[in-house]
């Protein structure tokens, strides 16, 4: 088992370690928390927000259905981890860009403006595994872009990294260079909250993390 304690160990008790997800941001992220998953399931989904759902009670139910659609499909001991993020301009969430004329239009939208990214994750034990805990966490990064002009969106949709981003762009990519300000967590706007991942980690039964 690869999600292992510091000393290279690991407890014979412990459950595998299961990300529902096939973000490889995510898998990154868990990297440098020195996790590996046993198993990537990423979870099947509709992911459509109800009417006039607010960005927070979303993302939140995504996090929820996502962990809960996997623990139904895994009989043997496990722990769940599950997320999702959002980026929201007041209480309107920006689709994730999967064409060129969605992520322009969100970058226009986003140009010269504060806006929230919300990031929820939630650990849920399978069944078979009673001793663990269902832990979950909201968190809320505010993003700041510099205003954009009609060339600069075009340069940056032209380097691709925003293809199947949340509200048509990435962190760690380009976009960057655009970012005046960020307050809050950098590693929950790319996918995972790190510091909110280990503390519920930490809680868990078995020696996941230091």
């Amino acid at each position: 088992m690869t999600a292992s304690g510091p000393s290279g160990t690991e407890s014979a008790s412990r459950p595998a370690f299961v990300l529902a997800s096939a973000s490889p941001r995510r898998l990154d992220l868990l990297a440098q928390l020195g996790l590996t998953p046993d198993r990537v399931f990423p979870a099947d989904i509709d992911e459509t927000p109800a009417r006039d759902e607010a960005p927070r009670l979303y993302v939140r139910r995504m996090a929820v259905e996502k962990a809960a659609a996997v623990v139904r499909q895994i009989e043997t001991p496990a722990l769940i981890l599950a997320a999702d993020t959002v980026v929201a301009l007041g209480r309107r969430i920006l689709p994730k860009a999967e064409d060129r004329d969605t992520a322009r239009t969100c970058l226009r939208l986003l140009s010269g403006r504060r806006h929230t990214v919300l990031t929820a994750l939630q650990c849920r034990p399978s069944s078979s595994w009673p001793e663990g805990r269902t832990a979950e966490r909201v968190v809320e990064t505010a993003v700041t872009f510099a205003r954009m002009t009609d060339r600069q969106i075009e340069d940056l949709l032209d380097k691709g990294d925003w293809q199947g981003k949340a509200g048509g762009y990435a962190l760690q990519g380009h976009a960057a260079g655009f970012i005046r300000a960020l307050s809050g967590s950098a590693s929950a706007v790319i996918g995972l909250p790190l510091f909110e991942t280990a503390q519920i980690l930490r809680g868990q039964p078995g020696r996941w993390l230091l």
